[in-house]
């Protein structure tokens, strides 16, 4: 969530001395003076609540990136598939049950102290253990250093996209750890930090004693801005690197070219599928929560919107075409079904409405025969207006089939009160299949349709417990839709899916920001992911 910063002239003053856009002088240039030093304004609610902490989520929350600062047990490559990086092999055991990693030995911590099994037991168990940790390691039972570099993972239950959440956990130093670390981090990956100034940048520097390739970019500035203030800097020439949203992306900037990175972002909406009055929920928030909607519990209501949505016009309208429709979480990903896809077809959406009773009234707004009307709240976070204007569309579009929508923006501590009572407008996507379960699985608390079905817990169940990758994906895929049960438009549709969300960035004409693997949801450190790689051009 955003929280107040100070004000962008502020930020901006601050880092002139020091950007590769800036001279110190009046006059902004659109040069970079600096070959070993980047600037890049992130968006204020990508600095890290807790610091730089793998334990509480630095690289490992909902907004996945890697760590930078720390090594990992494994990495992906830009088609998302894994490599060694501490790691020098792993194996897992024919049940899904234990798990073994070699590490390498000659990897330092920037104390000066070897990374050693016992660092990477210690991180994984500190994670199992503490309740505020992020990264989701909840199948795990625990770690066991069995040498200096073998560790063996136990497990509750079996999980196979355990590697997915291993490629972005940091590892800490077992006996530097502490309630400090996130201001004072000790690592053994590309950077290390210099200094951090909360509320407005972090500036990090090549880690001289770094294992693998030396980076090619020896310093990296991060200041923390909203996306006006980012705009502004860049307009004065201050920043070589500032996301913009679809909605601000059309405009020319002198010196700047406008990036475009593919995702896994997803937007969409979603529904709770029983009424009022059902059993309480644990929500996102560990909270216990109020469940069910009168209205979007009528299972024919919101396959009708599945099929009256014109998904085409909120990419090349709303997104002004910076983004691809979207039918599902997973759209493009090996574990994606293709029965989650439908076209627009308001004619059918209409008929499944009146084939459900759902009559026309005077007013133009669908009325069943107890009563109930077709109209409800549809909210979003007040601060994204991508959002916002997705959500006037999708309301805009609806009133064709009869359905009436009032759109509200609230307070995303006000959104965890509602999540499982009124539709949202969620952001999703992910680089790993897990995000299905969390959406589907009856015990989740990310499900906040609160769906519940035993055939589909059992598809998701097999799914984690295949060791088998393909055996995985058609597990996944029938979590979806086996041909007569599950969360298509043809089924139980708890979700409408919107549009896939491109990541934009106003980046320095003569800087090459390199090769960059598909970002998942959240728009902030995923582009910094290859910052090593990153080279000024003459």
């Amino acid at each position: 969530m955003a929280r107040p910063r100070t004000g962008w002239l502020a930020v901006v003053s601050l880092i002139v001395g020091c950007s590769t856009g800036g001279s110190g002088s009046e006059e902004p240039t659109a040069e970079a003076p600096d070959v070993s030093t980047v600037t890049v304004a992130m968006t204020a609610s990508s600095e890290p609540d807790t610091g730089f902490d793998p334990v509480y989520g630095w690289g490992s929350a909902s907004h996945v990136h890697e760590p930078l600062v720390q090594s990992t047990l494994i990495k992906t490559d830009v088609d998302l598939g894994f490599e060694n990086d501490l790691a020098t092999d792993y194996s897992v055991s024919d049940d899904g049950m234990t798990w073994k990693f070699t590490i390498r030995d000659d990897a330092k911590f920037t104390n000066g102290n070897t990374v050693t099994a016992k660092d990477v037991a210690f991180t994984i168990n500190e994670v199992v253990t503490n309740t505020g940790a992020v990264a989701d390691l909840n199948k795990v039972k625990e770690a066991t250093a069995t040498s200096d570099t073998e560790v063996e993972i136990a497990m509750k239950q079996p999980d196979n996209t355990l590697l997915y959440t291993l490629a972005v956990l940091g590892i800490v130093p077992a006996d530097e750890y502490g309630d400090n670390y996130g201001k004072n981090p000790i690592g053994s990956g590309r950077y290390k930090l210099e200094s951090w100034e909360q509320g407005k940048q972090a500036i990090f520097v090549a880690n001289p004693d770094y294992y693998g390739e030396a980076p090619k970019m020896e310093r990296l500035v991060v200041v923390f801005m909203d996306e006006d203030a980012g705009i502004a800097a860049v307009k004065a020439g201050q920043v070589d690197v500032a996301y913009v949203s679809a909605t601000h992306a059309d405009q020319h900037m002198d010196g700047y070219k406008l990036f475009s990175a593919k995702t896994v972002d997803s937007r969409g909406i979603s529904f709770p599928v029983v009424p009022e009055g059902s059993p309480k929920r644990e929500g996102m928030d560990g909270a216990e929560h109020e469940v069910g909607n009168n209205v979007t519990s009528d299972r024919a209501l919101r396959q009708a919107m599945n099929y009256a949505v014109d998904r085409d016009v909120l990419a090349d309208h709303v997104l002004n075409g910076h983004g691809t429709p979207a039918y599902s979480v997973a759209d493009g990903m090996p574990w994606a079904s293709d029965a989650m896809k439908v076209e627009t077809d308001v004619d059918k959406a209409k008929t499944i409405l009146e084939d459900a009773g759902w009559a026309e009234g005077d007013d133009g707004v669908r009325v069943k025969h107890d009563g109930t009307r077709a109209e409800f709240t549809l909210v979003y976070p007040a601060t994204d207006p991508v959002r916002q204007a997705l959500a006037a569309e999708f309301a805009n579009q609806m009133k064709e089939i009869g359905i009436n929508i009032t759109i509200e923006g609230k307070s995303w501590d006000d959104i965890y009160l509602i999540q499982t009572t009124e539709p949202v407008v969620w952001g999703w996507g992910s680089n790993s299949p897990n995000e299905l379960y969390s959406l589907y699985h009856s015990q989740s608390t990310s499900n906040t349709a609160a769906y519940e079905s035993n055939t589909i817990d059992e598809y998701l169940d097999k799914a984690l417990a295949a060791t088998d990758i393909d055996e995985s994906n058609e597990y996944w895929q029938k979590a979806q839709w086996d041909g007569t049960t599950g969360v298509t438009p043809e089924g139980e549709a708890t979700w409408v899916w919107l549009t896939n969300i491109d990541h934009l960035y106003f980046v320095r004409d003569n800087l090459n920001i390199g090769e960059q693997k598909p970002h998942p949801h959240g728009h902030g450190w995923s582009v910094v992911n290859n910052v090593d790689q990153w080279t000024w051009e003459s």
